[in-house]
């Protein structure tokens, strides 16, 4: 039988974490734990029906010397990552617009959002769609207006695949970036711009003396969001090229599946997911120390 706790506080306490338990316990069974057991299986020799044996460093040496199908993952992965940016950059410019008082600008941010919460496959679908050499729009565009003479197959070009596929993520996510940035100039005191206004200061210097810094906390989030979707990006990449041709879009999540579950060496893929884990570790803390290490941070002071 449990003990009641005696003091208010104490109650206070065990209540708040009844309500967290369930929570923190899914947490623990599929994110601490599958985590926990990949770090441990990439130290060994394992996969289903065969004895557990310690490997050492034998995976990760044969990933960072010996397998360039793992390097080639990496740098796409390193490009595919440069739609983070672009995006951000779009969707600021599409959320200074918005912002205005112009006429139907609540039905622009409904069209510009609507892509983000369609299914991930549906969107790569469409997108195949439209790169289609024989019967996709684009190609029927650009052969109408003059501008090529043979039709492109872009998602089987080595040249144009990886950027269609940047291309179809950036059109989806553009929308929720434009959100999260315009609920961050929405919130920038009014008062700000008008003293700036008074003191004689231009548009441009408003934009990079007020705007840009008080919006660094969802630039961040931004960031962190785009670096996640460049991480698990499994969907779309598999949908629209299944990262081919060759290894053009093979990606570090999709490599991680195909050795998996192609090759069932599931402790090789355990260790480049520990690889990939501490990659965007990585790149989450240099961001935050460039946001000024404190993005993101809420206070509740109040």
């Amino acid at each position: 039988m449990f003990l009641k706790p005696k003091t208010k506080r104490n109650r206070e306490i065990a209540f708040i974490w009844m309500l967290l338990l369930p929570a923190l316990m899914v947490y623990l069974f599929y994110r601490i734990i599958p985590l926990l057991w990949n770090f441990v299986l990439s130290f060994s020799f394992w996969s289903p029906g065969k004895p557990f044996e310690y490997a050492g460093l034998y995976h990760y040496e044969e990933m960072l010397f010996y397998d360039d199908a793992f390097w080639t993952a990496l740098k796409n992965t390193a490009v595919f990552m440069l739609a983070t940016p672009i995006s951000i950059a779009i969707a600021l410019g599409l959320a200074l617009l918005v912002d205005q008082k112009i006429r139907g600008r609540s039905l622009y941010r409904t069209l510009i959002f609507l892509p983000y919460p369609m299914m991930v496959v549906a969107v790569g679908i469409v997108w195949r769609w439209l790169y289609n050499d024989s019967v996709g729009l684009i190609n029927y565009v650009l052969r109408s207006l003059g501008l090529i003479d043979q039709p492109i197959a872009f998602l089987e070009s080595y040249s144009f695949a990886m950027a269609s596929v940047m291309v179809a993520a950036i059109w989806q996510i553009v929308g929720f970036f434009m959100i999260i940035l315009l609920t961050g100039l929405q919130n920038i005191p009014a008062h700000l711009y008008e003293a700036a206004v008074i003191d004689g200061a231009r548009a441009h210097h408003r934009f990079w003396r007020i705007t840009l810094p008080l919006l660094r906390p969802s630039i961040f989030l931004c960031v962190i969001l785009g670096v996640i979707a460049s991480f698990t990006s499994f969907d779309l990449i598999y949908t629209m090229t299944g990262g081919g041709p060759g290894l053009a879009t093979e990606l570090l999540i999709t490599y991680i599946y195909k050795a998996s579950f192609t090759l069932s060496r599931f402790d090789y893929a355990a260790a480049v997911t520990i690889v990939m884990f501490f990659l965007f570790l990585t790149l989450a803390t240099v961001a935050n120390r460039l946001a000024g290490g404190d993005a993101g941070k809420v206070d509740i002071a109040d």
